[in-house]
C-alpha cells in the first residue's frame, strides 16, 4: 500500500474509531516512562546524563520493533494501525466543541470544566472571554502537536518516524518541566520534542497562514512568535491567530502562579465561535497536507 493511501487510512480511522479509550499503546508506555523515572530520578536527584539514559530506555525500544515489523508483508498494516494510534483530531474535536457549546449556552462553570481538559493552566476563574482564548489557542497548537506532526513524520520516515515523535511528546509532556524535580533530569525529552517539532511547526504555521487571512498571520508570526517562551508553540499560535484574526495570549495561571504571556495575532478578544473556526482551520490544513501527499506521490511514480 502506498504512503498516501495509508495516511489517508489512518485519518479516516481516526475520523471513525477516535481516540481508544481502552488499551491504548500510549497508556502502556506512560506507565513505563513512569517506572523509569523512579528509578533513574529518585527524589529528583537525576542528571541530564540519566534523561538522556531514560529516554533511549523508553523510546529506542518500541520504535526499532516497530521499524522491524514495518519490514514485514503486514507492514502496511502497521502503518496504519500507528499513525491511527498516534493521531488526536477526532479527540481534539470531542474536547473542544463542548466548550464551545457550553460558552454558547451561557454556562460558564461547564465551559471552564470542559476546558480543563484542554489546558494546564488554572480555569476555575477565567471568564467567558478566558475559556474561548484557552480553548483557541489549545486547538491551534494541540492541533500542531496532535496531528500536523504526525502526518509530517509519517510522510517522512513512515511508521517508526511517527511512533518516534509521539512517544518524544508525550515524555515531553511527563518529564519536561522546569522545576525542581525535572529541571535537570527533563531536559533531554523537552530539548529533543522541540527538535522534532521545529519543522513541522513552521510547515503547521504556513498552512494556517495560507488557509486564513495569510498577510496577518505572517506578520503576527514574525513579530510576536520571538517572544513567546515556547520556540515550536510561538509561530503556530502566532499564525493561528492572525489567520483567524483574533486576540490571544495574555495573562495565565499554571501550577498557581500567574504569567503575562505575550500577545499573539489581532483583532477582538476570541469568543466561542472562535474555538469552531481554529478547528475547522485544523481540518482545512488536514485536506491540505493530504492532498498534497497524494499529489506528490502521484508526480513521483
Amino acid at each position: 500500500m502506498s504512503l498516501a493511501l495509508s495516511a489517508l487510512a489512518g485519518v479516516g480511522l481516526d475520523a471513525w474509531l477516535g481516540e481508544a479509550r481502552r488499551w491504548h499503546p500510549l497508556v502502556g508506555f506512560g506507565n513505563l516512562a513512569r517506572r523509569i523515572e523512579a528509578r533513574l530520578n529518585a527524589g529528583g536527584r537525576g542528571w541530564r546524563s540519566h534523561g538522556v539514559t531514560g529516554w533511549c530506555l523508553a523510546v529506542l525500544p518500541p520504535v526499532l520493533l516497530v521499524w522491524l515489523l514495518s519490514l514485514s508483508s503486514l507492514g502496511w498494516l502497521v502503518d496504519i494501525l500507528v499513525l491511527y494510534f498516534a493521531l488526536g483530531l477526532k479527540s481534539l474535536a470531542q474536547h473542544a466543541l463542548p466548550v464551545a457549546q457550553a460558552l454558547r449556552l451561557g454556562d460558564l462553570p461547564e465551559a471552564r470544566r470542559r476546558v480543563g481538559y484542554l489546558v494546564s493552566r488554572r480555569t476555575s476563574e477565567l471568564d467567558a472571554s478566558g475559556v474561548a482564548r484557552a480553548g483557541t489557542e489549545s486547538v491551534l497548537e494541540n492541533g500542531a502537536d496532535a496531528v500536523f506532526a504526525s502526518l509530517f513524520w509519517f510522510a517522512v520516515l513512515g511508521a517508526p518516524g511517527v511512533l518516534l515523535h509521539r512517544l518524544s511528546n508525550t515524555l515531553d509532556a511527563m518529564w519536561g518541566y522546569r522545576n525542581e524535580r525535572f529541571e535537570r533530569f527533563g531536559w533531554a525529552a523537552a530539548r529533543i520534542d522541540d527538535a522534532l517539532n521545529y519543522l513541522p511547526a513552521r510547515l503547521v504555521a504556513l498552512t494556517y497562514a495560507l488557509l486564513g487571512r495569510s498577510g496577518q498571520a505572517l506578520r503576527c508570526w514574525r513579530r510576536q512568535a520571538p517572544a513567546w517562551d515556547s520556540p515550536n508553540a510561538g509561530p503556530v499560535m502566532a499564525a493561528g491567530a492572525g489567520a483567524l484574526g483574533v486576540s490571544l495570549g495574555g495573562a495565565a495561571v499554571y501550577h498557581g502562579v500567574e504569567e503575562q504571556r505575550p500577545q499573539l495575532g489581532a483583532g477582538p478578544a476570541a469568543r466561542a465561535r472562535d474555538i469552531e473556526r481554529a478547528l475547522n482551520l485544523v481540518y482545512l490544513g488536514v485536506g491540505l497536507w493530504l492532498s498534497a501527499l497524494v499529489l506528490l506521490e502521484a508526480y513521483l511514480a
